[in-house]
């Protein structure tokens, strides 16, 4: 029993907040599926690759590092996320419009 049950009142009353916040449970959410060392060195290697070839993800996740590949490919230079659109929306057409307007 918490202690508001104990304090106020021993039964769980409808629409008391007290009883409501003492029903709540707590988790450890992703922090419980911890990511294998070889992934994610795996990933690690990847992303230090990327930089190595002037590419900057959006982040240090595999989806993150394989959409700035495929965007450098479409751009035929480097991708950085940094100044440039989401690495997803890059494609022949959107290339077109960013040189149309001078941002690459």
């Amino acid at each position: 029993m918490n202690l508001h049950r104990e304090q106020k009142h021993p039964e769980y009353v409808e629409g008391c907040f007290g009883c409501k916040v003492g029903t709540l449970e707590l988790n450890s959410g992703d922090a419980a599926k911890p990511i294998s060392e070889k992934k994610w060195q795996g990933e690690l290697n990847a992303y230090r690759d990327a930089r190595a070839q002037g590419i900057q993800p959006a982040g240090t996740s595999m989806a993150h590092i394989q959409q700035a590949h495929k965007a450098s490919e479409v751009l035929n230079k480097p991708y950085n996320a940094n100044n440039m659109p989401k690495a997803q929306d890059i494609n022949k057409k959107s290339v077109e419009v960013l040189k149309h307007t001078g941002a690459i």
